[in-house]
C-alpha cells in the first residue's frame, strides 16, 4: 500500500532528454556534452524537490501504457512519489521533453506533452469522484499545479468547487504558457511562482526589476505572487507584506528546472514555519544548488 501523500503535485511528469554542453553555444552550434534521460516535467521536478525536503507527494498526471511510461512510474515509486492516482492512456503516448543547453543557458527545448493536454480532465477524476475529493467535499490539502495543462482546464480548476479549500500553488510551464494562468490569477488560494519574463506576459507589459512585477500582479488581483528574475533579486508579495532577497552567486552548470526547484523549496520551508523572507531565502539557495550541480539531478 502506498503511503499517505501531504501534497499534490498535479501537471506534466514525463522523460526529460537533455543535452548540455560546458561551453557558450549559439544558433548551429555543434559541441562536445552530455546527453542524459531523467524524469522530468514541472509537476515532477517539483515532486522530486519536495521528496527531498521530507515530504510525499502524490502524482495526478497521463502516462501512457508504454514501456515508456512503465519505466517512468517505476522511478517514481522507486524516489517514493504516490503514483496510484495517475491515470493511464491506452492510446496516448508518454510525453517528452528535449532541451540544449549551454553555459550561457538555455538554447532551446520542445516540449512534447501533448498526451497531457489530450488526457483533459481525466487526471482530476479523483478530485472528483471521492477518492481525494469532490466538489461537496473538496480535498483541503496543498496542490502545486503547472501551465501544462491547457488554459481551458485551468479556467474550470479556477470555477471549480473541487479545488475552492485547496491550498493552490501554481507555475507556468514555461513563458509561452504563462498567460494560460490568467484565469487562477485572481483565485483567493491560489500563490503564482513566476519568472521576470513570465510577470510581463501575464501584465502585458515589461518590468525592470521583480519588485515592480510582484506589485502590478497584486493590481491585477494576485493574491500572492513570487517573482524570480535569474541571479537578480526575487520578491514575495501577499497579504503578509513584500519581501526580497538576492540569490547566492554560483556557476550555473544547468537550468530546465530552476524554476520547479525554487517552487518546491519554497513550499517545502513555509510548511517548516519559515517567516516569508527566510522561506524567500531558503528557496533561493536551493535552486543556487541546483543550477550549479551540487543538487544531483
Amino acid at each position: 500500500m502506498s503511503p499517505a501523500s501531504d501534497i499534490l503535485c498535479i501537471g506534466s511528469v514525463l522523460w526529460d532528454v537533455i543535452g548540455r554542453s560546458p561551453g557558450h553555444m549559439r544558433l548551429g552550434s555543434d559541441v562536445p556534452g552530455r546527453i542524459a534521460r531523467l524524469p522530468g516535467g514541472v509537476a515532477m521536478n517539483i515532486a522530486m524537490t519536495l521528496r527531498r525536503f521530507g515530504m510525499t507527494p502524490a502524482l495526478l498526471t497521463a502516462v501512457g501504457r508504454d514501456e515508456h511510461g512503465t519505466e517512468l512510474l517505476a522511478q517514481c515509486r522507486r524516489m517514493g512519489l504516490v503514483t496510484d492516482h495517475v491515470y493511464l492512456s491506452d492510446d496516448l503516448p508518454t510525453d517528452r521533453y528535449m532541451a540544449i543547453e549551454g553555459a550561457n543557458g538555455l538554447i532551446a527545448a520542445i516540449a512534447d506533452a501533448h498526451s497531457l493536454e489530450a488526457a483533459g480532465d481525466k487526471i482530476l477524476q479523483p478530485l472528483y469522484d471521492g477518492t481525494l475529493g469532490s466538489e461537496a467535499a473538496p480535498y483541503a490539502g496543498r496542490m502545486a499545479l503547472d501551465g501544462n495543462l491547457t488554459g481551458d482546464l485551468l479556467a474550470r480548476i479556477a470555477a471549480s468547487p473541487a479545488f475552492a479549500a485547496a491550498d493552490l500553488r501554481v507555475a507556468p510551464a514555461s513563458p509561452g504558457k504563462a498567460e494560460r494562468l490568467l484565469p487562477l490569477l485572481e483565485a483567493a488560494n491560489a500563490t503564482i511562482y513566476v519568472n521576470l519574463e513570465e510577470a510581463g506576459l501575464l501584465c502585458q507589459r515589461r518590468f525592470g526589476n521583480s519588485s515592480e512585477a510582484a506589485g502590478a500582479l497584486r493590481q491585477r488581483g494576485a493574491a500572492r505572487v513570487l517573482v524570480t528574475d535569474g541571479g537578480n533579486s526575487a520578491t514575495d508579495a501577499g497579504p503578509a507584506g513584500i519581501c526580497s532577497a538576492i540569490p547566492p552567486e554560483v556557476m550555473v552548470t544547468r537550468v530546465t528546472g530552476a524554476g520547479d526547484t525554487f517552487m518546491a523549496a519554497h513550499v517545502a520551508a513555509e510548511l517548516r514555519g519559515a517567516a516569508p523572507t527566510e522561506a524567500l531565502g531558503l528557496a533561493l539557495r536551493a535552486a543556487a544548488d541546483y543550477i550549479s550541480g551540487d543538487i544531483p539531478s
